[in-house]
């Protein structure tokens, strides 16, 4: 069977009380290696604890731009020091988002900066979060492009393709969740199409986004990705297969390969 990996779920959610029963379904889909992404410092801790106990999960630890301006005084320390953990292979998913009025602007700015401050540090990629602001998100990431080469992917990608674009030009990859099946997803579609192949990350963002013909069930978990995969091949015109070893073939040069 074909090794498909989901590069961004969120395994801490509470549909996941039964995380065995879901792992052995990803398992089963041939989706034998998952991220899972941290939102938190607690979040964080626990993404490393279920990596841990799963070898085919690594963890990613950050602080969300929704939860940013919650985090308590010493948690963005802490996360520095998660960070040198051997199961973290990035940081985030952090990011800038106008959806959502959870946080200033100047406190999502100041916390997404911090996380490429340690990216350049630590050479971890960054996964990055941008909602109802992706012109903006390209913009700061220019500027952060200034002090060095950045390392991350665009997750769940729902943007126009200018910006995809933009963030291929400066290095970053772009993965695609369950609302790529969508039939009004018309737009990001497109970019799927147009994203070269050794750029291109599939994902499920569980317990959200659920990929057609399951939308709008809960939870979405790993083994649904496969769905998301088999839409892309199809509308990339490559078998499934084919696509399945390119995006895992990214995913390790990305987050280095377990």
């Amino acid at each position: 069977m074909t090794l498909i990996v989901d590069t961004h779920a969120h395994l801490t959610d509470k549909h996941f009380a039964d995380l065995p029963k879901y792992l052995d379904l990803a398992k089963q889909a041939g989706v034998s290696r998952i991220v899972n992404v941290g939102t938190t410092l607690e979040d964080s801790l626990q993404c490393i604890q279920i990596a841990e106990k799963h070898p085919e999960v690594k963890a990613a630890v950050g602080i969300h731009p929704n939860t940013c301006c919650q985090a308590s005084d010493g948690d963005w320390e802490q996360i520095i020091e998660l960070a040198n953990h051997p199961e973290v292979v990035a940081l985030g998913e952090t990011g800038l988002d106008k959806y959502w009025d959870d946080c200033p602007w100047e406190s999502q700015i100041a916390n997404f900066t911090r996380h490429w401050e340690l990216s350049r540090r630590t050479n971890l990629p960054v996964v990055i979060h941008t909602r109802d602001c992706a012109e903006e998100t390209l913009l700061f990431l220019q500027s952060q492009a200034k002090d060095g080469p950045l390392n991350g992917v665009m997750h769940s990608y729902a943007g126009p393709w200018d910006v995809a674009e933009g963030c291929l030009e400066l290095g970053l990859y772009i993965s695609f969740a369950g609302m790529v099946t969508f039939k009004n997803a018309a737009e990001v579609q497109d970019v799927a199409r147009r994203v070269p192949s050794d750029r291109i990350l599939v994902e499920t963002d569980s317990p959200y986004l659920t990929p057609h013909p399951h939308r709008g069930k809960r939870p979405n978990h790993p083994a649904l990705v496969s769905h998301t995969l088999d839409f892309l091949a199809e509308l990339r015109e490559v078998s499934p297969e084919e696509l399945a070893e390119t995006t895992t073939q990214n995913t390790f040069r990305l987050f280095g390969s377990w």
